[in-house]
């Protein structure tokens, strides 16, 4: 059964989304489920947080960058923020365009990210429930963060000190791995990405079987 959409009149289209660690594998299988359903015939919008079209999403980037972390609250506002200038302007026009949405992070990363701030991540979970298009499904990708670190610092690019910290990436990825909805499955990421994608792609299949074979 497909979770009820609670976003206005929202209910078309499938939001699947990506969580975990940077360097879990998000956006390379995000890519790699998209080429999938592309192939099926489907009309696939790939996105991220933090999103660059809107006026939180650069900031965002541009504090994490910096290594000047905001209170946590504040922070919370931020991505909230960005998160409804994503929503109206991408996601919530996709959805109702029929279209599959693909995003590389969403409202569970606020609540584990803030949450492993001392914020209380259930009660983020719920309001975002509340606030934003529920996905259809989310897929964690499970890793450890002396992993996830490793990945990132192999791939180059700019440094986020607010966030790639071992300690505060450890009480994260516990906070992925406790939340609980009836849309979250978990992976395990560290395996090569082909394994990855093949589990990806049977999670999807088994649990929206309309959207692999084309029914409604």
């Amino acid at each position: 059964m497909r979770p009820p959409r609670r976003h206005g009149a929202v209910n078309r289209g499938w939001l699947l989304v990506f969580e975990g660690l940077d360097g879990s594998g998000k956006t390379t299988q995000r890519g790699r489920l998209a080429a999938r359903l592309r192939a099926r015939g489907r009309d696939v919008v790939e996105t991220a947080e933090p999103w660059e079209g809107g006026t939180w999403g650069p900031r965002i980037r541009a504090m994490a960058r910096s290594g000047k972390a905001l209170p946590p609250e504040e922070e919370r506002r931020w991505f909230e923020a960005q998160r409804r200038e994503h929503v109206d302007a991408c996601i919530a026009p996709a959805l109702a365009a029929d279209r599959v949405v693909l995003c590389d992070r969403y409202f569970l990363s606020t609540a584990a990210y803030q949450g492993a701030r001392g914020l209380d991540a259930d009660a983020i979970l719920a309001e975002s429930e509340r606030a934003f298009p529920v996905p259809d499904l989310v897929l964690v990708l499970e890793i450890e963060a002396e992993v996830a670190l490793a990945r990132v610092a192999a791939r180059g690019g700019p440094a986020e000190p607010v966030f790639e910290r071992r300690d505060y990436l450890e009480r994260v990825g516990a906070l992925f791995h406790r939340l609980e909805r009836p849309y979250v499955v978990r992976i395990e990421a560290a395996r090569a990405p082909e394994a990855v994608e093949s589990e990806v792609a049977r999670v999807v299949e088994a649990r929206l079987p309309a959207l692999c074979d084309g029914a409604r």
